[in-house]
């Protein structure tokens, strides 16, 4: 068997043509969950399914696991078994020796699904991972589930509208991005939201506004424009609404320090005459991600990197301040975005 991509995956399941074993992981849990799913349902077939779909947690013995694979089917040419997550760690030699021998041994009247929808397999890093995975592989099915692009995204949510009745246009589908980012779940569940809402017809960007919850990295692009752009009301007003619904400190910061990473970096790569998604290339971070470089490019085309430094020195500052001083947090994030508007107007030279 092999690597394979999601659709082979889809033509397998329609064909009807199941290996042995799958092992499911990626970036994006939301099709990782789907295509266990779905296989499950075509591997276990709908009757008798009591006996013919089971279903462990990650820390199942390879012992019990074992018995389930090798039991045979209730009434029906093959069954499924399927464990979410499976961990290795806290398994003994023996333990991770049982495993991979089971996997070597799965019948033809078991499939044996693998899916991680919550953990990330370590199986580049770690000997008894890329063991376990070249077993799947050499035995089975590998599919890898890559985080969508901004445009990927935008479609899924104006075909799923459709499906619900409701034309969701692509500037609204954006808006819907914009706030919400780019977790799956968290997109469709916004979308159920406002396709219920609207009923059938046109979804329109007043709607989006009034009803889908921006996420803290939206909250934070919000907050950086209006602090770069000197709207001190709106920017303590976002600060304040954060702190209202329980955002730590530590987490605005983080946020917030990030967008001005994102900045400088794109910053430095226009100067050097790369276009602003350079970056890109350079850190695991923007896989698939390459909005916040699109975003960051909006926000600082009036900055120069000095005073991105200054600000990030400033960020810093307040980082340490928050870990280690006594002074309260909220201050500390008050007075932070106080220097931050002063520095984006060039009244404030040095950190």
């Amino acid at each position: 068997m092999a690597e394979i991509r999601e659709s082979e995956l889809k033509k397998q399941i329609a064909a009807d043509t199941l290996s042995g074993v799958y092992f499911l992981y990626g970036e994006e849990n939301y099709m990782v969950s789907t295509w266990a799913r779905r296989l499950i349902q075509k591997a276990a077939g709908k009757k008798f399914l009591d006996f013919n779909s089971q279903h462990f947690s990650g820390d199942v013995s390879a012992d019990s696991l074992n018995d389930a694979v090798q039991a045979l089917p209730f009434m029906a040419r093959r069954k499924c078994v399927a464990v979410s997550d499976l961990t290795l760690d806290s398994r003994s030699p023996s333990e991770n020796r049982k495993l991979k021998e089971l996997l070597q041994d799965v019948p033809e009247t078991t499939v044996l699904v693998l899916y991680f929808a919550v953990s990330k397999p370590p199986i580049q890093k770690e000997k008894k991972w890329k063991e376990i995975y070249a077993i799947c592989k050499e035995c089975g099915t590998c599919l890898y589930c890559p985080r969508r692009t901004q445009s990927d995204l935008e479609k899924m949510l104006m075909t799923m509208a459709g499906k619900r009745g409701c034309h969701l246009a692509r500037p609204e589908a954006n808006r819907i991005f914009r706030y919400v980012g780019d977790d799956m779940t968290a997109l469709l569940n916004e979308l159920e939201k406002v396709c219920a809402y609207t009923g059938s017809g046109e979804i329109t960007a007043e709607t989006v506004d009034r009803l889908v919850t921006r996420n803290l990295e939206a909250r934070i692009y919000d907050l950086s424009k209006a602090l770069l752009a000197g709207r001190h009301e709106q920017a303590y007003r976002i600060l304040g609404q954060l702190l209202e619904q329980n955002e730590q400190p530590v987490r605005i910061l983080a946020a917030l320090s990030s967008a001005y990473v994102d900045m400088y970096r794109v910053r430095t790569a226009l100067q050097s005459g790369e276009t602003a998604l350079e970056p890109a290339s350079r850190f695991e971070e923007y896989r698939r991600r390459e909005f916040r470089l699109t975003n960051a490019e909006k926000n600082m085309h009036h900055l120069s990197t000095q005073t991105l430094r200054i600000s990030l020195d400033v960020l810093l500052q307040a980082d340490l301040n928050l870990k280690s001083s006594r002074t309260d947090s909220e201050l500390i994030l008050e007075q932070t975005l106080a220097r931050l508007m002063l520095i984006a107007n060039g009244e404030e030279k040095s950190a």
